[in-house]
Parts: structure tokens; sequence; C-alpha cells
């Protein structure tokens, strides 16, 4: 009986390992690199603006449901 339960336990980690194997392969996405550009004059890298330096964007007000303006009456 016990080797029984070894046996089953061994062959159900056997197929896990098996599947996670088989799903991983080792790949990843391909990184993207962020390519800095070179000053024509100089050839040293340019800072780039921030994004701190844009305007911000314009708010907008969002429409209530039915339900949270019946809720709001109901205060």
């Amino acid at each position: 009986m016990p080797d029984l339960i070894k046996e089953i336990i061994t062959g159900v980690v056997e197929n896990v390992v098996k599947e996670l194997l088989k799903k991983s392969h080792g790949r990843t996405t391909t990184k993207r690199k962020k390519r800095q550009t070179r000053s024509a004059s100089t050839g040293r890298f340019v800072k780039k603006t921030s994004r701190a330096a844009r305007p911000a964007r314009k708010q907008v007000s969002r429409r209530r449901t039915a339900a949270s303006r019946s809720r709001q009456r109901s205060r």
C-alpha cells in the first residue's frame, strides 16, 4: 500500500514538473532598450526632456450613475 501511494505521488510530481518545463522553454519577451540620441556637433549623448515639462491633462468630470445619485439622496 505505501508503495502504491509513493508511486502515485511520484507520477503526479513528474507530470507537474514536465508541464511546467514544457510551458516555460526558458524564453522571455524581448526587452526594449531606450535609445540615446547623440548630438550632431559634439557626438555626446543628449539629455531627454522630462515628462514633467509637459502641461498637465485637463481633468474630465465623471457622470454619476443612477445608483450613486439615489444613494446620495437617501443620506
